[in-house]
């Protein structure tokens, strides 16, 4: 079992950066993959960012790559999401989740979830 809990979130201008973190309880961290996801209101859940196990191997959606940058700390238990130049349109709930695969995309492959951050972009 893990759990997982978000924070970081906030209202900010467009432009503006946030760091969000996902701390992670247990002691097998290093063996999960992670992501990030988000949910704006009336959308479906959208892949943003996952990480490899050892956080060698990075994958994003075309809509974050080159200003979000996923990254993890297995000594900490946490998993990053670095978010720059930020949109209105990344307005969302953010949710990082864990797998046991060594990496994955779809929400279906994820095994455990965090509760979420909102972030608020402001134009």
């Amino acid at each position: 079992q893990v759990q997982l809990v978000e924070s970081g979130g906030e209202l900010v201008q467009a432009g503006g950066s946030l760091r969000l973190s996902c701390e992670a309880s247990g002691r097998t961290f290093s063996s999960y993959g992670m992501g990030w996801f988000r949910q704006a209101p009336g959308k479906e859940r959208e892949f943003v960012a996952a990480v490899s196990w050892s956080g060698g191997n990075t994958v994003y959606a075309d809509s974050v790559k080159g200003r979000f940058t996923i990254s993890r700390v297995n000594a900490k238990n946490t998993v990053y999401l670095q978010m720059n130049s930020l949109k209105p349109e990344d307005t969302a709930v953010y949710c990082c989740a864990a797998t046991f695969a060594w990496i994955a995309t779809r929400p279906s492959d994820y095994n455990y979830w965090g509760q979420g951050t909102q972030v608020t972009v402001s134009s």
